[in-house]
């Protein structure tokens, strides 16, 4: 089965309990780009990031340079944003305060 699909509306109000996540050009995913100190401070997010992502079977594409990863969430299987995107967004935020 797979997670339900978030239409415009459930996806904005959920967007607008997540400061500096957008979404992408399509609608069909979300987007986010956080800044840290140094290339080690965001390698170490990363890392509990990726713990996080392998619980949720549910894994994020970024991209990292230095002090900046660059963070696209969308559920592939469901053609765009579901609950699984917002929760991994979630705790990327939480992770990163």
């Amino acid at each position: 089965m797979h997670p339900e699909l978030f239409d415009e509306s459930r996806l904005a109000a959920a967007l607008a309990e997540l400061p500096g996540w957008a979404p992408l050009p399509g609608g069909r995913a979300i987007g986010k780009t956080f800044r840290f100190a140094d290339f080690n401070a965001a390698f170490g997010w990363m890392g509990r990031v990726a713990l996080m992502a392998e619980r949720l079977d549910h894994h994020p594409d970024w991209r990292n340079v230095y002090g900046r990863v660059e963070v696209v969430l969308t559920t592939h299987d469901a053609g765009g944003v579901t609950g699984r995107d917002i929760a991994l967004a979630r705790f990327m935020d939480e992770a990163a305060r």
